[in-house]
């Protein structure tokens, strides 16, 4: 019953990923629907203002990170992630109900500064709920319902009117607040507010009312009594520069191998491919795959380990890029439009399977305790930014320098990743002291 609960409470917390993944994949979609027609009654976006209403969403994440980090632990986690889904609400209003892109553009913003909060906030309530050995896999569920809300929105933007689809998109984040309120607030946010028997009611939900408890809270207490460090201490150790410089890295090539280019704007992608299939097909096939792909690092991400999968992920991504700009240059002309779906596919695969999920794995294992909440906020504010510029100004490059180089530049990009593994640690079955001490320089023993 107690790994039952557990499960309910991730799956059903996680669903914040779900909210993320539809605002991520609103754009392509909705460009569709706006090109053919379809979309708002009173104004079209010209290409410039649907850029910005592209990329505001990452823009209004990036400024969430840094400021959930405080209030989380002020007010608790699972507060915050319902509270935030007032604003997410507002902004899908505005975007539904817009008269003027300006008002669009701000819903955009909102909806981008609220789920902005999951990133952070998902990964932390899953792991303080479970015990270890159903970490792995509730460690797995944000990816997933990011991956399923991207996916939900290629389907029903798809095949409804632009109105529908933004009134669907906002009764979700509606059905996520109705649900998650029932579900308990995190048991290590009580133990460090002090409220013991709090966090002893919520652990007797989560594991079974027969359960041994006593080693979870001794194991949060004596988290919650070490001597506190100074913070600029802490940010100017060794380990912890080292280690925010290969998260930094390894997230800044996560975003600029061009995921989201893809994610929002994959409709006008395969439209202007010439596939021979609906360009709404395509994107709910590459939706699913994106889906599928989350299953294989569940099951060996623990076995193989972490750099195997990145090596595997930003070699297929390279060439699946240089494959792409082979077909815009010399190829699209040809009727093979299929090979741009093959190729896609085969890119959010890759992308979803290690690139996706394993940088911010690795990002939570390098940090020390007293230090990792900083460096998360911090990493997720520049991940964001740099998702910010890849949406803002991918629509910049295609008019440019055309699809082919832009393809080729991502091809690059994702080489320089390649490479940049050789010195990212691995730290499958490591303790954290044994990867602070390797981050440290020191001899192994």
């Amino acid at each position: 019953m107690g790994l039952k609960r557990q499960y309910i409470a991730g799956i059903i917390g996680s669903m914040g990923a779900l909210c993320l993944g539809m605002a991520l994949g609103w754009s392509g979609p909705a460009q569709m629907l706006i090109s053919k027609g379809k979309g708002y009654k009173r104004f079209k976006p010209s290409d410039d203002e649907f850029s910005w209403m592209a990329a505001l969403v990452p823009l209004g994440a990036a400024c969430t990170c840094l400021p959930v980090a405080f209030l989380s632990g002020v007010c608790g986690r699972k507060i915050v992630m319902l509270a935030v889904v007032v604003p997410l609400l507002l902004g899908w209003i505005l975007i539904t109900a817009a008269t003027h892109v300006i008002m669009a553009q701000v819903g955009r913003f909102l909806t981008g500064a609220s789920v902005g909060v999951y990133c952070v906030l998902v990964p932390i309530y899953n792991t303080e709920i479970s015990e270890v050995a159903s970490r792995g896999i509730m460690g797995c569920f944000y990816q997933l319902w990011l991956t399923i809300g991207i996916l939900t929105s290629y389907i029903v933007g798809g095949y409804v009117s632009l109105m529908v689809f933004n009134i669907f998109s906002t009764i979700m984040p509606a059905v996520y607040f109705l649900l998650f309120i029932w579900m308990p607030e995190s048991p290590a946010y009580y133990v460090q507010k002090g409220k013991l028997d709090k966090a002893e009611k919520t652990l007797y939900w989560l594991r079974g009312k027969d359960a041994d408890i006593s080693a979870d809270l001794s194991a949060m207490a004596a988290e919650t009594k070490k001597e506190k460090v100074n913070m600029h201490d802490g940010m100017c150790r060794k380990t912890t520069r080292k280690g925010l410089g290969i998260s930094i890295t390894l997230l800044a090539l996560q975003q600029f191998i061009g995921i989201n280019a893809v994610a929002f704007y994959t409709t006008t992608l395969f439209e202007d491919a010439g596939t021979g299939l609906p360009s709404e097909v395509c994107t709910i096939i590459i939706g699913i795959v994106g889906c599928v792909a989350v299953i294989p690092s569940i099951l060996f991400i623990d076995r193989g380990g972490r750099r195997i999968f990145l090596f595997v992920a930003a070699a297929v991504m390279c060439v699946s890029h240089f494959l792409l700009g082979v077909y815009f240059h010399w190829l699209m002309h040809k009727n093979v439009g299929w090979l741009s779906i093959l190729v896609v596919c085969i890119f959010v695969f890759a992308f979803s399977m290690a690139f996706g999920p394993v940088p911010w794995l690795i990002m939570a294992e390098l940090f020390a305790e007293d230090v990792k909440p900083l460096c998360g906020a911090i990493v997720g504010t520049l991940t964001w930014i740099f998702g910010f510029l890849v949406t803002k100004f991918f629509p910049e490059c295609l008019n440019h320098m055309g699809p082919a180089a832009t393809f080729w530049m991502f091809s690059g990009v994702a080489l320089l990743a390649f490479l940049f593994i050789f010195v990212v640690p691995e730290t499958k079955g490591k303790t954290l002291d044994q990867i602070q001490t390797e981050l440290q320089g020191k001899p192994k023993n």
